[in-house]
């Protein structure tokens, strides 16, 4: 399962309107303001690739209402991507020499005076400044104010089957202020949100899985059923837990006592606690000490039912119950976003920088790159940047949908996975045998074939994809340093000849038919609100899988923060330390069968029998090697020890 935050906004390649603004945005510097005919420093990237001539409708109408968001370029821009830079790079005399949030905020935020200026420019405008932050000022007035403080026209214009305001030219500022102002949000009005895509029904509404299962990989071969690739297959496993995932990935004595994490997701679950601690209870998990799991909420929640609110509360179970199995003594922050818009998930991604609320961030949602604009890619940079200083790493799914064309018809990656400021998490399917001993993985990939009406073939075998690791080159992002020598030419080449970032940077255990279990409270048919336990996945599964064992790592290092790891990461490259993944880990191709209620709950309608391949990720493959499936692999033994000699 992963929470998609979909932007619905341009369908097509980004790359024409980016060179300039993305070429920075790789040591994370904000583009250049370039200067147009008026004398006023363009804000590059603001008017969205939607937005062309073909499908202008004309001027909108000066009475409608704008609210947008005035980013801050702060004191120092340069020097903020090159303080981030330096203090992540091992090879750096800077590295592990983070600034707290008031001594970053000092040297790289923006002025008293900057704020002053700006908010007199908006004002003059005729706009109203709503709330000042230390990274926005957010405005509200009407269309004609907007267009005199940003010295743009706004339009309607045709996206799809809906029409959606957006400026006709790039926007700009006064040329005084072009060093102040980093971007602005909100001049286009397509929605900026977050829909699930989940691998599993919505956990509001009851899902249980139907057996037989495996209790490791392999223990129970469904030997009544077809053979696949030759050979019988073992029935799923009945859900991995916490004890046979630290086996995995080499965790040791190591619980991540004295280290902190943070996840970020939409909205709450109002039965986390109850939740969380029975989950422990019941898998022989540590039990949840007094203040070990906090939340820091909005006041309010807004677009509950256009967002799907409680669809959200089966993300935040997993991710909270997944790092607490993995990292049982860490803490657990959870900061809820109001909605999930990207406005919103910007600021709980802020809360978390400028209050120091974690080292370590777990985030498990995004969208398709398409779907991303060049304003909020440097806004979402900015805020990486800032914790890179502070030593705070942020950790992303890199997606559910393979290469993304059956879900878009478009080969891309997923974001904010495609920043060159986070860590990319791909997704696994894990086999971990008796004994909790780890035998394999492939990359995940799903292929479903159900069976037939006389139970003696699969039909149809392999079947349609039906999920993967997300994975890829960016069309938007330039290479970054860390990756050059590591990634193949020809993947970091597939969209530029220069190079581009290609995702993900590392992987774990995603595939659902190889998941972890997760307990939750649900709604069942006759309306009662019960605990359950069911498996799930997604690389949202993954994510703070990774964000957990980082954990380890940093108590493995005596607590000192590890931040942006993504140098660290590719420095340990090539060695015993990661699993390197291939898809045919036995030299075969493997699947696992599955057996569900039709209804999601009982018996009662039936069963549906299937057989699901492994490593089978769209066009994606997992390779010796780094690949665009697992980056350079899972942790294995001894990554999490090695952390003790940086």
């Amino acid at each position: 399962m992963r929470s998609n935050r979909a932007t619905v906004r341009a369908g097509v390649s980004l790359a024409a309107t980016l060179p300039m603004l993305t070429g920075a945005l790789v040591l994370g510097i904000p583009a250049a303001h370039a200067a147009d005919h008026s004398g006023r420093g363009a804000l590059a990237g603001t008017k969205p690739a939607w937005a062309t001539a073909k499908a202008d409708k004309g001027a909108t109408a000066n009475s409608a209402q704008v609210n947008a968001r005035v980013y801050l370029a702060g004191r120092d821009a340069a020097g903020l991507a090159a303080y981030a830079k330096a203090v992540a790079d091992p090879s750096s005399p800077m590295y592990g020499k983070y600034l707290n949030a008031k001594q970053a905020q000092a040297r790289f935020g923006a002025t008293k005076a900057q704020v002053a200026e700006v908010k007199s420019w908006l004002k003059s405008a005729g706009l109203k400044v709503t709330s000042v932050t230390p990274h926005y000022i957010a405005v509200s007035g009407d269309v004609a104010a907007a267009e005199k403080a940003f010295g743009t026209q706004l339009h309607d214009f045709a996206k799809g089957s809906k029409t959606y305001r957006a400026p006709a030219q790039t926007a700009s500022v006064p040329q005084g202020l072009k060093g102040a102002v980093l971007t602005v949000t909100g001049l286009d009005n397509a929605p900026h949100k977050a829909n699930h895509k989940d691998q599993l029904p919505p956990p509001d509404a009851v899902f249980k899985n139907a057996g037989p299962f495996s209790s490791y990989y392999g223990s129970n071969i469904a030997s009544t059923l077809p053979s696949a690739y030759g050979q019988k297959i073992p029935y799923a496993v009945q859900g991995y837990t916490g004890e046979q995932l630290r086996a995995a990935y080499g965790a040791g004595t190591y619980t991540g006592k004295g280290v902190r994490i943070a996840i970020t997701d939409a909205y709450a679950s109002p039965t986390i606690a109850f939740d969380a601690a029975n989950y422990a209870k019941k898998q022989g998990d540590a039990a949840w000490k007094t203040g070990q799991l906090s939340q820091v909420l909005p006041k309010n929640y807004t677009k509950t039912k256009e967002c799907g609110a409680a669809g959200w509360y089966g993300e935040e179970t997993l991710d909270v119950e997944a790092v607490h199995a993995v990292a049982p003594a860490a803490n657990v922050t959870y900061v809820g976003a109001a909605s999930c818009y990207d406005d919103d998930l910007l600021d709980s991604l802020s809360k978390i920088v400028d209050n120091h609320l974690a080292d370590i961030v777990s985030n498990s949602w995004g969208d398709i790159e398409a779907n991303q604009t060049p304003d909020l890619a440097a806004a979402y940079d900015q805020v990486f940047q800032f914790g890179a200083v502070e030593g705070i790493g942020f950790y992303f799914s890199s997606g559910d949908n393979g290469d993304e064309v059956a879900n878009t018809g478009t080969k891309q990656v997923d974001t904010p996975a495609n920043s060159a400021w986070v860590t990319a998490v791909g997704g696994t399917s894990l086999a971990v045998g008796k004994g909790d001993k780890y035998l394999w993985e492939t990359g995940w990939g799903t292929e479903k074939a159900t069976l037939s009406a006389d139970g003696k073939s699969w039909t149809g075998f392999p079947g349609s994809y039906t999920s993967g690791a997300g994975g890829g080159t960016s069309k938007t992002v330039p290479q970054p340093y860390y990756q050059q020598g590591v990634v193949p030419k020809a993947l970091a080449t597939a969209n530029n000849a220069e190079g581009n970032r290609v995702v993900p940077d590392i992987a774990a255990i995603a595939d659902p038919n190889t998941g972890f279990l997760v307990g939750q409270t649900q709604s069942f048919p006759d309306g009662s609100q019960q605990y359950s336990e069911y498996r799930i996945g997604g690389t949202s599964l993954a994510a703070p899988v990774i964000a957990a064992v980082q954990a380890l790592a940093q108590e493995a290092r005596g607590g000192k923060a590890i931040g942006f790891a993504n140098p660290t990461i590719y420095a340990k490259y090539g060695s015993k330390l990661y699993h390197d993944v291939v898809d045919q880990p036995t030299g075969k191709d493997l699947a696992v069968a599955r057996v569900d209620y039709v209804n999601g709950y009982d018996a009662a309608d039936g069963l549906s029998v299937s057989v699901r391949s492994l490593g089978k990720d769209s066009s994606l493959k997992a390779v010796k090697g780094y690949d665009d499936v697992t980056g350079v692999g899972s942790p294995a033994n001894g990554y999490v020890d090695s952390y003790r000699r940086h």
